[in-house]
């Protein structure tokens, strides 16, 4: 595990913030580390505001899709509502069908079969829109590649308007409107909006070419906040303030779906960690044990009780997802040692019946062990499907596109990706992806790092100190929870293993004996490294700050990340 201590801020700036903002000089380090460096930038990430949201109108073509709409509209035409399968494309389902809903009844929703149709845009899908007379379709979170299905989709006389934000390929689908603000041509002031994100943007832009008022689409922020913790965009600009408000709506007046999932946990307050490891997962368990339909259908019902019955069957889809994961992983780990490739650069593993649901939390889950670029592939149809994922620094997606020879199609971020090629290219695919990681990666980006933002006394370590620190949440890439380090600590002596497999490490530390200034902290999955702590031996700590109640006592504590000699 390497420790990095991120670049500390200059410090007259520092000292200028904290004198602006009447804080503590160490918390407006921070702050400066992560670009919020005076007082006008300060109020407005403590505070975001849905005022400074861009207008969405600057995004290429959103005034061509609005006018499409309108016109949808007047000639009473049917619209479909179009999204992938994860939780990205479901929640833009579940907030782009509902919005519409509310002011034109002629909406219906479509998501395809991930087992039978696949990702994104499918022929399947246009077949189903022809047949049932929708003349335009709304794609959401995909399409940006699907330049043959577009122009099947303008044979059969309908229309496409994309919402999407995966980069585009070198041509664009010949669709009335594609909004992506990752499209080359496209100056919107902001590019890491996640696909439930464009959505929204479409939305905003209805409701400012009617002139209705913006709060109509408050009710729908929890979608998007839901979108954003899940598909891991940088909570900054336009990400941080929807999340932030999103948030606001979880917590106070969630939807009847969302309830559901919160009511069979017994959680107050959820932060964005919450909805990505609670919500999330739940509403990705239905597109990947049954059909993503279920995840939108407990999205957008209003009867409470009709949310416990869906929430109670997804509840068992995910039972059943985390069993097959653990399985498949397992399974994996046993190929590569088998296979004798523990040393390479890349982890890649293929059994044709893996279920092709978890095959990303699996591919998430060797990247755990061996720390590499990693895809996990399955048998889907007449091809194998993958999903990719990376590690920190390293951009798996310009990796796949110098193996392109081998693939069918492929597309997705810098750290996940998806997809497919024929059978007989797995072994050539297989050889040419190590070649390119191994002659591109830097060999550092094959070591796990923890970045650290400060050294900290533990003195500091206050309720006050918490408090602000919890006013810098949402956090996400590009706002992480701060990482700190503490040098030459000491356990009062009563550490130890805890846990069924005494697994982890629970000690109190100081910075000297009988120093006042002791703070629990607890290490998952740090046991093995005990030998540390014994003898009132000095070691180093990194961590972040958290809150432990027991009893009724809320306590600070120290969540351990790793500790070194």
């Amino acid at each position: 595990m390497r420790w990095t201590l991120k670049p500390q801020p200059d410090k007259e700036r520092q000292e200028k913030l904290a004198q602006e903002l009447g804080i503590d000089s160490f918390l407006a380090g921070l702050l400066v580390q992560r670009g919020v460096d005076a007082f006008a930038k300060a109020k407005s990430f403590f505070r975001p505001d849905l005022n400074e949201l861009h207008d969405p109108f600057l995004m290429k073509d959103m005034d061509v899709a609005v006018k499409r709409i309108q016109k949808a509209i007047g000639n009473n035409e049917n619209i479909l509502v179009y999204g992938d399968y994860d939780v990205d494309g479901t929640t833009s389902v579940a907030l782009m069908s509902t919005f519409l809903l509310s002011f034109y009844d002629r909406v219906a929703t479509y998501i395809p079969d991930r087992y039978g149709e696949g990702y994104g845009v499918s022929y399947q899908g246009i077949d189903y829109a022809a047949d049932n007379d929708f003349s335009l379709i709304i794609a959401l979170d995909c399409g940006v590649k699907a330049i043959d299905k577009v122009a099947y989709a303008s044979e059969k006389g309908i229309d496409f308007i994309i919402c999407d934000h995966h980069r585009p390929g070198r041509q664009l689908p010949a669709a009335v409107a594609v909004l992506d603000p990752k499209r080359d041509d496209c100056s919107y002031p902001f590019d890491e909006l996640c696909g439930c994100g464009v959505g929204f943007k479409l939305c905003q832009a209805l409701v400012e070419a009617n002139d209705w008022d913006f709060d109509i689409l408050i009710p729908y922020l929890d979608l998007v906040a839901t979108a954003i913790g899940a598909d891991i965009v940088p909570i900054i600009d336009e990400n941080r303030i929807l999340a932030y408000h999103g948030l606001n709506v979880i917590n106070t007046s969630p939807r009847a779906g969302f309830k559901a999932i919160i009511h069979q946990l017994k959680k107050d307050v959820l932060t964005i960690t919450d909805v990505v490891f609670i919500i999330a997962p739940r509403i990705n368990a239905a597109g990947r044990m049954k059909h993503a339909l279920h995840a939108v259908e407990l999205m957008v019902t209003d009867d409470f009780k009709e949310a416990q019955r869906i929430a109670a069957e997804i509840e068992e889809y995910n039972a059943d997802r985390r069993e097959a994961d653990q399985s498949i992983t397992e399974e994996a780990k046993q190929q590569i040692i088998n296979n004798k490739e523990e040393e390479l650069f890349t982890t890649v593993v293929y059994k044709e019946d893996w279920h092709k649901g978890v095959i990303g939390i699996v591919a998430s889950r060797l990247i755990e062990v061996y720390y590499r670029p990693t895809l996990v592939f399955t048998k889907s149809g007449e091809y194998l499907a993958a999903s990719a994922r990376s590690v920190s620094g390293f951009d798996v997606y310009n990796a796949l596109e110098q193996c392109s020879e081998f693939i069918e199609q492929f597309g997705g971020h810098k750290y996940a990706a998806g997809l497919t090629l024929k059978p007989e290219n797995y072994p050539s695919f297989k050889a040419r992806f190590e070649e390119v990681v191994c002659a591109t990666i830097e060999k550092q980006h094959l070591t796990p790092e923890i970045k650290i933002d400060a050294v900290l006394p533990l003195e500091n370590i206050t309720p006050k100190f918490y408090r602000i620190l919890q006013q810098m949440a949402p956090y996400g890439p590009s706002n992480m929870r701060p990482v700190f380090m503490t040098e030459k600590v000491m356990d009062t002596g009563y550490g130890k293993c805890v846990g069924k497999s005494e697994d982890h490490l629970k000690i109190k530390v100081v910075k000297k004996q009988n120093d006042r200034h002791a703070i629990d902290a607890i290490g998952f999955n740090l046991g093995k490294k005990s030998d540390l702590i014994k003898n009132k031996d000095k070691f180093d700590i990194a961590y972040t700050i958290s809150e432990n109640e027991w009893n009724g006592n809320v306590t600070l504590q120290l969540m351990l990340k790793d500790i070194k000699a």
